[in-house]
């Protein structure tokens, strides 16, 4: 049993969150339930974001094609309403507020968060599982949405009673100490299932010989921090079950260096020019975010994925960035060194699916910069111009103003800016 005077987190996970949001609005129990949350619109092959749980009864994974769900099978498809569940997320954390403070929540996702109930549970008399199961009821009675959770002296152990412990026991709470975990999933396979170990580091971890989490614990230090640099101290420390950080700490984090970025998977395969009008597109959006924080930048990073259809590609993808010669929010001066990155680094014959584009070292207006060749009155008059758009759109709506270019055939940024998430809003 964890102690009350030690550290305890609860991690509350949304149990298929979309889908439950959809069977509510309903009035359908979704374990009763066969449901699908996908946009029919783009075909067989769309991703279905999520599934009941009596879908998931039957073999069908959560995060499925719609072509891969048996035809045997009748359901309910519900096309994505992201501003929906958003609204659920956001009632459901001003019900956590009810019996926690803000300073003791971390919110992790849209149907994911932390608690430290350390201090609440002397005040509410409970238990860990019984403060725990308490804010799931509530969130049950008022939403009819399911909740999970896992409990542990620390984030870690947490997140791992939630995603490996609270599926295999009653009323669905998963506990975890140091000791529970290093008894009962020091030989747990496939180390995927742990929070923060993706394929890439188990495969790794699989080159070295080590399969589980003991496996870990037996290596020398020396040959993880060899192998895996930094990264080894958060692997090691959990393999032991160990997390130092804590949602104080997290909140408190202020990280030295600063970007923003945007992204996109495409439609469909475009080719190199179409593909370059969305990439303008994107930086025009990106700079709007700029101007209307405030901010400047001096490095910008471009990065192009191709199609897997495109046989003919000796490359996955590719891109790079540049150092700007000012500290600047100029979309004129942005715009000319992301067409002139484009060309210098991406493949002209090669179809294009997916597009990522970043502003680094972002600081505050104040440390604007420029050189000999800076017009001072030009920027301050295209900047008063951006900000005049960046006001009619906030009034209006995103789509009050457009650009010639957005009404072009293969321009995305219209219709994007009808999604959250890139997904329908409503």
């Amino acid at each position: 049993m964890i102690q009350n005077k030690k550290k305890c987190y609860v991690c509350i996970d949304l149990k298929t969150f979309f889908a439950s949001v959809e069977c509510s609005e309903r009035n359908l129990d979704p374990f009763e339930t066969n449901l699908v949350v996908a946009d029919p619109s783009r075909g067989n092959g769309a991703l279905c974001l999520a599934i009941t749980p009596k879908m998931k009864t039957m073999g069908i994974k959560n995060r499925c094609r719609i072509f891969e769900i048996p035809k045997d099978v009748e359901y309910i498809t519900a096309t994505p309403r992201i501003n929906l569940y958003m609204d659920y997320s956001a009632r459901i954390y001003e019900i956590y507020l009810r019996y926690v403070s803000e300073n003791d929540i971390h919110v992790y996702s849209i149907d994911e968060c932390f608690i430290d109930i350390t201090p609440y549970l002397n005040l509410y008399n409970k238990k860990p599982k019984e403060f725990a199961q308490m804010l799931m009821d509530a969130v049950f009675e008022e939403t009819h949405i399911t909740a999970t959770a896992g409990i542990g002296k620390n984030l870690y152990l947490a997140k791992i009673a939630l995603d490996i412990i609270s599926k295999h026991v009653d009323g669905n709470i998963g506990m975890l100490t140091e000791r529970m975990y290093q008894k009962y999933l020091w030989h747990h396979q496939s180390l995927t299932d742990f929070w923060h170990f993706g394929v890439g580091t188990v495969n790794h971890l699989a080159r070295m010989g080590i399969f589980d989490m003991y496996g870990i614990t037996r290596c020398p230090e020396e040959i993880m921090y060899k192998e895996f640099g930094i990264n080894a101290e958060y692997i090691i420390d959990h393999a032991y079950g160990k997390e130092p950080t804590t949602i104080t700490q997290i909140k408190a984090y202020a990280p030295q260096t600063n970007s923003i970025s945007n992204s996109q998977v495409l439609f469909e395969d475009y080719e190199y020019y179409d593909a370059l009008l969305v990439v303008k597109e994107m930086v025009d959006l990106l700079v709007n975010r700029l101007v209307s924080n405030h901010l400047v930048t001096d490095n910008i990073s471009l990065y192009v994925g191709y199609s897997r259809s495109d046989k003919n590609c000796p490359v996955t993808g590719s891109g790079g960035q540049r150092k700007l010669t000012v500290r600047t929010s100029s979309l004129k001066i942005i715009m000319k060194e992301f067409v002139e990155l484009y060309h210098s680094k991406v493949l002209k014959n090669s179809k294009i699916r997916q597009i990522s584009i970043s502003l680094g070292n972002v600081l505050d207006e104040y440390y604007e910069s420029y050189d000999l060749f800076s017009n001072i009155e030009q920027l301050e008059e295209e900047k008063n111009l951006q900000r005049a758009i960046i006001q009619i759109k906030e009034k209006y709506g995103k789509n009050a103003i457009l650009k010639g270019m957005n009404k072009l055939e293969k321009a995305t940024t219209e219709k994007r800016n009808t999604l959250v998430g890139g997904h329908n809003a409503n």
